[in-house]
């Protein structure tokens, strides 16, 4: 089996490797953001990075106005630092804003419907989505057929609202205004260099078009954050490529490289997976389909073992099933066994 020294090197960065905190907003604030529209799995990516494992020091970084969820980049769902969402949501949400702006034609909404729909909403939250909604259609706003999501977005992607703690599992929407009372204030530039760095940071070795589709932010962006980061990055060729990485990287792997090296369960959406536009360091083109089958956006859990990922695996009814891309050794089996043992 092959052994990927940028898949070592990431496991590492991404803090999946001695893990030695259980601040989670720190944690957050390392990785940037996390994706999260899956948030159980969600939940145990930033589980497996704390230094005790505990799903509860997450959820309590969420209940205590530490870590929220909202839509900053690529409209999509993720956790971030609560202090960091006002500065995160001008650089990320502009592209997906406009693509919004034309489905909202097409769901016979007008802005005099957002205008009600915030009005609605800072009158009925905290509430849960479902709560939410009932207030909505109270008002007129008939949020069925996607209208509720596209309102809901939007207004989490102008500031308006996010999703803050958990009640019984179900996360509970807020007032960014009144959640997040003291947030974070950078100028434009500023920002673009602190979202670089935190990236390359959690993330490296990883490429400049890494950072672009990770942020979904225009190229001009990118290259004026990376030129203000890169001060505090090292740089190293990968067949021909220049990758940034935190100059610490290489030495923990040396301290953790057995450990590194070892087997991994990780769920569907985890950063080491999505966090880049080319997985091939760390899985096969003909692989890919088969963490995402047909194409269709829903990444399954994923095996990981010397840096490459070389399987997934489900647990319906907490019977774990592995699918190897190639057949596992009886070793390797008990490994896969004892880590999803200990999965939190």
């Amino acid at each position: 089996m092959r052994v990927s020294e940028v898949g070592l090197l990431r496991l590492v960065a991404l803090g999946l490797v001695a893990p030695r905190t259980d601040d989670v907003a720190a944690i957050v604030r390392h990785l940037g953001a996390v994706q999260a529209q899956e948030l159980p799995g969600a939940l145990t990516s930033l589980a497996l990075r704390t230094a005790s494992r505990s799903r509860d020091a997450v959820t309590a970084a969420c209940d205590t106005e530490a870590v929220v969820r909202s839509w900053p980049m690529r409209g999509t769902l993720h956790l971030v630092p609560a202090e960091d969402l006002g500065w995160m949501l001008p650089l990320g949400t502009p592209r997906p804003r406009v693509q919004a702006a034309r489905r909202r034609g097409e769901l016979g909404l007008v802005d005099a419907d957002l205008d009600r729909a915030r009005e609605l909403a800072l009158a009925a939250v905290p509430a849960t989505r479902a709560e939410l909604f009932a207030a909505w259609e109270a008002g007129g706003l008939d949020p069925v057929k996607g209208r509720g999501y596209h309102l809901l977005a939007e207004l989490a992607s102008t500031g308006v609202l996010c999703f803050g703690p958990l009640r019984d599992g179900e996360p509970v929407i807020v007032d960014v205004a009144r959640w997040i009372p003291s947030p974070r204030v950078l100028e434009r530039d500023e920002a673009l260099g602190e979202w670089a760095r935190r990236y390359f940071r959690s993330h490296g070795p990883a490429t400049r078009t890494d950072f672009a589709r990770w942020t979904g932010i225009p190229m001009a962006d990118v290259d004026t954050g990376i030129a203000l980061a890169r001060r505090e990055l090292a740089s190293m060729d990968v067949d021909g490529t220049e990758h940034l990485l935190d100059p610490a990287v290489p030495d923990r792997l040396a301290a953790h490289r057995r450990a590194a090296l070892g087997v991994h369960l990780l769920p569907g959406f985890d950063e080491f997976v999505l966090g880049y536009a080319d997985r091939g360091h760390v899985l096969a083109p003909d692989e890919f389909d088969r963490i995402v089958p047909g194409g269709n956006g829903v990444f399954r859990p994923t095996i990981v073992q010397r840096g490459r990922v070389v399987g997934t695996w489900t647990a319906p009814r907490g019977r774990l099933e592995v699918t190897p891309f190639t057949a596992l050794d009886t070793r390797t089996d008990a490994a896969v066994a004892r880590a999803h043992a200990r999965l939190p």
